[in-house]
């Protein structure tokens, strides 16, 4: 029986660059319930943060695979109505964010495929880096592309295995790619959870009454009342069908893991549990070691929300600066604000946050943020606090500079974007027109999380890369190879 596949295109308007690193996706699957279009459009609510380009849902009833997506926000895309359409009691449901300017439709996941054993679903976070050498190899050897993302070579190896168990076929796609991963498949009957032997994205297993649900944070879990189980280990594929939960090791354990640490500076939301640590509390140290490292004299700590506020908590409580909300963030900015012309364009932070003028004006501030990138937001920034009146500004980052680009799936590829490859320290502090700059250290980092760097990658800051590589690499290659973008 065919499958269903019912699509929404939203977001005339281009999406809004805030000069902040971009990571793909956020993922969450149940089994085992009948409301688990709802429950997967919940979880993937709750995850919205991991992506926001374009999300799905795919839905089986034991008999068929029916799919949802579009590009947008969860609730520019999902309604009563839509939703009402897509019936089963097992589901999975993806978020992205492309990192090129490829048709973001037509790359929208969950992908779902028919093939010579049956229909299959999947989505992925990460990055896969040896993607354009298999998909080449795939391509002379006869298979057909349908996207232009690395998630469908999962699949297509899927496909060329012979064993009719969808498990081996998994574990034999597996063993032949390489980079960071957590996956989430569905067949008919099987939500499928699997994640890289490295660890580098968080994947972890829940449970709410009889039903098991998979996510890539707990936030997720909480939302839907369901309690967390444990994590998925790297190298493990977890199974949940009519039998359980059941676990299979598709490679040996690794002494050393790389767990990606921007999911506690940046990327996840601070109540969750990442790598078996609340993210709050992570980012509350950061802040206090920021502090230890890089006091200064001053008024007010004023964060950047949302993800530099936690850290400005603990640089506050760290140094008994009083803390200030100076910079008040518009949390319904979806995709359809459109910018018709430069001068609007150069509005476009002014969209995103605005600031108290009677906090700032006449003040000597340091601002909190998590990082800096490219560095064009946060000069626009201090400009602003110029403008209101501020006396000094000082900005603090809660993690080192940026040297190397992430080849594991950080939007960004291109090291002669990183404003610390392009110019040094004090050449950063004039271009940004700040009294002081400070970043947290690494060994300040990695004291946070209680961890030392054989369980993190850290090859952003450090060029020490975990897993090593030959020729181009990334999502960005892929899709530009394939696009002629």
């Amino acid at each position: 029986m065919p499958r269903k596949i019912y699509s929404f295109k939203n977001g005339l308007g281009p999406f809004l660059n805030f000069d902040k690193p971009k990571e793909c996706c956020g993922l969450f699957g149940i089994y085992d319930n009948y409301e688990a279009p709802w429950l997967t459009y919940l979880g993937l609510y709750s995850l919205q943060h991991r992506g926001e380009e374009a999300c799905g849902i795919a839905v089986s009833d034991g008999r068929r695979l029916s799919i949802l997506k579009g590009t947008g926000l969860v609730s520019e895309v999902f309604n009563e109505e839509n939703i009402k359409k897509l019936s089963g009691f097992l589901s999975i449901g993806h978020l992205r964010y492309s990192t090129t300017g490829s048709s973001v439709l037509k790359n929208a996941q969950p992908l779902v495929v028919d093939y010579l054993r049956g229909s299959l679903a999947i989505g992925h976070n990460g990055n896969l880096i040896n993607s354009i050498e298999l998909r080449r190899k795939l391509e002379n050897s006869g298979s057909t592309f349908q996207t232009t993302t690395d998630s469908e070579i999962v699949v297509q190896l899927m496909a060329r295995s012979r064993h009719p168990d969808v498990i081996k076929r998994l574990i034999y796609a597996l063993n032949k790619v390489k980079g960071a991963y957590s996956l989430l498949l569905m067949t008919k009957d099987k939500v499928i959870g699997a994640r890289d032997p490295m660890g580098f994205r968080p994947l972890v297993l829940g449970r709410i009454n009889k039903s098991f649900c998979l996510a890539s944070e707990t936030c997720a879990l909480d939302l839907i009342g369901a309690k967390l189980v444990r994590e998925i280990e790297p190298g493990e594929i977890v199974v949940i069908d009519k039998k359980g939960v059941k676990s299979f090791r598709f490679s040996p354990k690794q002494k050393k893991h790389a767990f990606c640490i921007f999911e506690h500076v940046y990327f996840s939301r601070p109540d969750s549990v990442v790598f078996g640590q609340t993210v709050y509390s992570v980012r509350k140290k950061l802040g206090a070691e920021l502090a230890k490292e890089h006091y200064v004299d001053a008024d007010l700590v004023i964060p950047v929300p949302d993800s530099g506020t936690s850290a400005a908590i603990g640089f506050s409580q760290a140094s008994n600066i009083p803390m200030e909300m100076g910079i008040i963030r518009n949390h319904y900015i979806g995709r359809t604000f459109i910018q018709p012309s430069q001068h609007i364009r150069d509005l476009g932070v002014r969209v995103k946050f605005n600031l108290l003028r009677d906090i700032i004006k006449g003040k000597r501030v340091i601002i909190v943020d998590d990082s800096i990138v490219r560095g064009t937001t946060s000069r626009k920034r201090v400009k602003a606090f110029r403008a209101l009146g501020a006396k000094e500004v000082h900005l603090r980052i809660s993690c080192p500079p940026h040297k190397f680009p992430c080849h594991y799936g950080i939007d960004f590829h291109d090291q002669k974007e990183l404003i610390a490859v392009r110019l040094s320290h004090e050449r950063i502090k004039k271009y940004l027109n700040v009294e002081s700059l400070g970043y947290l250290s690494l060994e300040g980092m990695l004291k946070s999380v209680n961890s030392s760097s054989c369980d993190y990658c850290t090859a952003c800051w450090t060029g020490n890369y975990p897993l090593k590589w030959k020729g181009k690499i990334g999502k960005s290659s892929l899709e530009k190879k394939c696009c002629g973008v």
